[in-house]
């Protein structure tokens, strides 16, 4: 167990949330009587540019879940952890409450916790063989209807193996970290987070045989967007980057290059997040 040696902070508020105010200030004092310095950078809609430092060997998030979706976006090809720290309840990734982020910083410092080295997802569109968006995402993309009729034609091709024709109201291909969001909503399983697969998860199949699916993170996952659409298509990732899709266009999924580092709890571990989130007993049975 070695000390880690930190030069910069950089943490990430969530400014719509009253508490990150006073408690960014808090840290960056407490991090000054440390002789380690630090900057603030505020986000109110989780798509604001990212500034990071050259020499910042930590990032510091204040807010939920959304807020560690935008930092993963743009942090995932630094190589720099994030410290979660959730300024409202528990999250599914901020396994750390907003009354322990002084321990939980003390813990880093000292080299004591762990850090979860999280797959995430690279999403090309390709238009007439041409692509023409890209993103990353720690949790999920999603390809739906953006019109009044719900239904949408797509179809799967996983590697070079055709999956299948899907009428749905969309797909979702998910990361073990975003297996607790839209794609448990929709019915996928739950993966532990440490897992290097991919979840596809058809929302509201038009055939009640076309199941979630559970592939390794090395599979390539191509959607093609059907001729004859009755809607139109969008394609969302994590929530926070949209792109408006045409008939014709491919969507490629592929694990990212990168991981995101999330420094893990030393109170709670998934499996404890996972039960008091999804109201489990947590006990023995008792008649």
């Amino acid at each position: 167990m070695e000390q880690r040696h930190v030069r910069h902070v950089l943490i990430i508020a969530n400014w719509s949330k009253e508490r990150s105010h006073s408690l960014s200030e808090t840290i960056v004092e407490y991090l000054a009587s440390k002789g380690i310095e630090s900057t603030i950078s505020r986000t109110n809609r989780g798509n604001e540019p990212l500034i990071v430092e050259a020499n910042t060997d930590l990032v510091i998030c204040l807010g939920g879940d959304g807020t560690v979706l935008y930092c993963a976006r743009y942090l995932q090809d630094l190589g720099i952890p994030i410290l979660a720290i959730n300024v409202g309840t528990f999250g599914y990734i901020t396994e750390i409450s907003v009354d322990e982020w002084q321990e939980a910083i003390d813990y880093f410092l000292e080299g004591k916790n762990t850090i979860s080295r999280r797959l995430m997802i690279r999403v090309g569109v390709f238009r007439n063989a041409k692509k023409v968006f890209t993103a990353h995402g720690l949790n999920e993309m999603v390809v739906s209807s953006s019109g009044i009729s719900k239904v949408v034609s797509l179809s799967l091709r996983i590697g070079s193996t055709d999956a299948g024709f899907f009428r749905s109201d969309g797909m979702i291909i998910a990361t073990p970290t975003g297996s607790t969001g839209y794609s448990l909503a929709a019915g996928g399983p739950i993966l532990d987070v440490d897992l290097s697969s991919l979840i596809i998860t058809p929302i509201c199949p038009f055939t009640l045989s076309n199941r979630p699916l559970v592939v390794g993170a090395d599979s390539t996952i191509t959607m093609t967007i059907s001729k004859g659409q009755r809607t139109g298509l969008m394609l969302s990732v994590d929530g926070q980057q949209n792109f408006s899709l045409q008939e014709g266009d491919e969507i490629v999924v592929e694990k990212s290059q990168s991981k995101a580092l999330i420094v893990a709890s030393k109170k709670r571990n998934y499996i404890e997040v996972l039960r008091e989130k999804l109201n489990w007993s947590g006990g023995g049975f008792h008649a």
